[in-house]
């Protein structure tokens, strides 16, 4: 009976299971060598069904957003032109903040010499202008947190998932992608930026005492006393325009409680999911036209990172959270150092949940 079993050569065949195992083996090794395909990557996570459906609740939607090319179809239309009218304005914004010098010459002149009327004349007139360039700042931080709110109605609402929305809304997601963009240069150049706090403190010692002695006070109608106040705090964070994104968003989600929470949070881990697959998979990668657009995909994912860990209860950084933190750390420092090294800081020192009991060690290690 035995011989029967054997082959032409006198062997046995090997067990069932080791036959079984061995198929396995080839199949595996065969999707192995397409790591980056879907199936590869998902059987890669032992899940068979994410394999057939090539989808992935754990780690995040796969599909590509045209960051670069997408246009709004009729049902985008009344947002997207709304939130158009802000965002013309942000390469300026950023190019007068670029430019902006201060006047910290003139105002240690002035201080240094109290009583010389010509220097406190030179100091005052060189302030006035660049405090109306701040007020012009302040205020477009506040059309962008009201073209936010906008984006976050549209991306957030019934009966369509998250997913869906911004596979099917992908002019309005490239525009939420582009004020989070914007959003972290803004506050890349005012941290670099000293001169911009010590402008406007200058402006208001100088304006409180001016009412005291009761000097008129060219500019004063600029910026009034209220509006001095608010400046003021927002000028004080260290990065000013994601604080306005994440009150915003975190105001947002609070006015609209008959929305449930993790619309607006799995809108933002999706975002960011998106943007770390197109950026480690080869295929998504080599279909940007632009050399600037992973720069632009890096600092989105990181911006959405941030604004889910303020508006999320547990944060992004603990082992439920729905952003792969590993995979968006990793993607970070694959980058050239350089130019990844502030977006690191950003997650180092704007998020809130980063040093919670519930952050891993290794995540930690991971950006130390």
């Amino acid at each position: 009976m035995g011989s029967c079993l054997m082959d032409a050569f006198g062997r046995l065949p090997p067990p069932l299971h080791s036959t079984t195992f061995g198929l396995f083996l080839l199949i595996k090794e065969f999707f192995f060598s397409f790591s980056h395909s879907c199936l590869g990557r998902y059987l890669n996570m032992g899940n068979l069904l994410k394999v057939l459906t090539c989808t992935d609740l754990e780690q995040g939607p796969n599909f590509f957003l045209d960051f670069e090319n997408a246009q709004p179809t009729e049902s985008e239309k009344e947002i997207y032109n709304q939130v158009n009218v802000v965002l013309k304005d942000a390469e300026g914004i950023l190019e007068d903040l670029q430019s902006y010098r201060g006047a910290g010459h003139e105002i240690r002149e002035a201080i240094q010499h109290p009583n010389d009327e010509k220097l406190q004349e030179k100091a005052w007139g060189a302030v006035v202008p660049l405090v109306g360039k701040l007020k012009k700042f302040y205020e477009f931080s506040q059309r962008l947190e009201a073209g936010l709110r906008g984006l976050l109605g549209a991306l957030t609402s019934t009966p369509y998932s998250p997913t869906q929305h911004l596979e099917r809304e992908q002019a309005l997601a490239k525009q939420f992608a582009e004020i989070l963009h914007f959003t972290l240069r803004f506050d890349e150049l005012k941290m670099t930026n000293p001169a911009i706090q010590n402008d406007f403190s200058y402006y208001r010692r100088t304006l409180s005492r001016m009412r005291i002695n009761n000097v008129p006070a060219e500019g004063e109608n600029e910026v009034n006393n209220e509006l001095a106040n608010r400046m003021s705090l927002f000028y004080a964070e260290a990065t000013p325009m994601l604080k306005t994104l994440s009150d915003a968003t975190t105001k947002f989600v609070s006015e609209n409680k008959n929305l449930p929470i993790e619309n607006t949070t799995d809108c933002l881990s999706t975002m960011a999911s998106v943007c770390r697959v197109m950026l480690e998979t080869p295929e998504y990668r080599s279909r940007f036209t632009n050399e600037e657009t992973v720069s632009f995909c890096l600092r989105v994912m990181v911006g959405v990172i941030i604004l889910y860990d303020h508006v999320h209860p547990v944060g992004a950084f603990a082992k439920t959270s729905k952003i792969d933190m590993k995979g968006c750390i990793k993607v970070l420092k694959d980058q050239p150092p350089n130019s990844v090294e502030g977006l690191l800081n950003a997650l180092r020192y704007t998020t809130k949940h980063l040093n919670d009991e519930t952050t891993s060690k290794q995540i930690k290690s991971m950006l130390q």
